[in-house]
């Protein structure tokens, strides 16, 4: 079975990015999360679903066919 919730660190491994990137995203709502107690967890479906709307911010115009992730 998948996992359903990832750590931040496992979501930015499977995004490609650095685990300070995904905490970026985070705090600025581009990549929802869950609390569970202490714990941070990104649900898989959220990393799926950031990556698509990605995806589609390039193919609706982005530059030269390069996907930026927002600062």
């Amino acid at each position: 079975m998948d996992k359903v919730l990832l750590t931040p660190i496992e979501a930015a491994t499977a995004l490609g990015i650095g685990r300070s990137k995904v905490y970026e995203l985070l705090q600025s709502g581009a990549l929802q999360s869950v609390h569970i107690g202490r714990c941070r967890r990104v649900p898989a479906d959220a990393v799926h679903s950031f990556a698509a709307s990605l995806r589609q911010t390039t193919s609706t115009g982005g530059q030269s066919g390069r996907t930026s992730i927002p600062a």
